[in-house]
């Protein structure tokens, strides 16, 4: 049986992780306020930026370039975001798992990798990581955005890959984030829907260079989006994370104040019972 010193060592520690615990929950709920508005107030500009790409693109014959062009044979580029840091629950490992669903041939792949957690991840297990980028995931900026997507436009426009996907978490709300696998290129799709009701533009040159200077705009504010979704997803799993390991302590305290109590409590009896039993013999 532990002895009273020890379980008073064990209380201390406890307490004392509660408190870190405590303060990584106020600290990601905080950041969280933050990235969410972020995320919120991109929303709108991501989704206008879309339609008129796709408007522009209906109104487009004959139109080619290079971000729509086909490789046959060329290799998949997965771009996989994930945390820096640790103890935001099953985020990371959520992230991991949706692009290793997506890896069909491990030779035949190559991985962009953000955050520390999925480049140890795939790095551990001799993945072609061509590209990785870290320190940028509880607060991505537009510019880490621009720079990731001039990276994938000169591998794609090489030549040598044949379709790039997005692999990243949607943040629904501050319990829930949804795992998502999204294709970035080659574009496909932009005409939309036939017979939709579009907004008419007047162009200047013309629409073909008007698309052409849009298609790598459009790629950068997807993978914006992304990075502020994403960010907004790490954050409130480790507020949510840290919340419930706050609980988990408080209810270990109780559990160890219980159980310290007990056992004083035995070893006052035994100290009563030693001294009667004494007393008993001196008779």
């Amino acid at each position: 049986m532990a002895s009273l010193q020890d379980i008073r060592r064990r209380i201390k520690s406890v307490k004392s992780i509660q408190q870190i615990t405590n303060a990584m929950n106020m600290v990601a709920t905080s950041r969280l306020r933050q990235a969410k508005e972020a995320a919120v107030a991109n929303k709108p500009y991501a989704e206008k930026m879309a339609q008129i790409v796709s408007d522009v693109a209906s109104n487009v014959t004959d139109f080619s370039h290079p971000l729509l062009e086909t490789h046959p044979g060329g290799k998949c580029l997965i771009l996989v975001m994930a945390s820096d840091k640790g103890l935001a629950g099953a985020y990371s490992s959520n992230a991991i798992k949706e692009a290793v669903a997506q890896i069909k041939d491990k030779g035949n792949t190559q991985l962009i990798t953000v955050g520390r957690k999925v480049k140890e991840y795939f790095s551990n297990r001799s993945y072609n990581i061509c590209s990785e980028y870290t320190g940028i995931s509880e607060r991505p900026k537009y510019e880490n955005a621009k720079t990731i997507a001039e990276d994938i436009i000169s591998r794609f426009e090489a030549g040598d890959i044949e379709e790039v996907y997005m692999v990243y978490t949607r943040f629904v709300s501050a319990i829930s984030c949804v795992p998502e696998t999204v294709k970035l290129l080659p574009f496909s799709g932009l005409a939309g829907e036939e017979g939709k009701i579009r907004t008419e533009y007047i162009y200047e040159p013309d629409a073909a260079d008007v698309l052409g200077y849009l298609l790598p705009q459009y790629l950068v504010t997807t993978i914006y989006a992304a990075l502020l979704q994403a960010a907004a997803s790490e954050l409130s799993s480790r507020m949510n994370a840290m919340s419930n390991a706050t609980d988990n302590a408080q209810e270990l305290i109780a559990k160890l104040d219980l159980h310290y109590n007990k056992v004083r409590q035995a070893g006052i009896t035994r100290e009563i019972t030693e001294i009667v039993g004494g007393a008993e013999a001196l008779k």
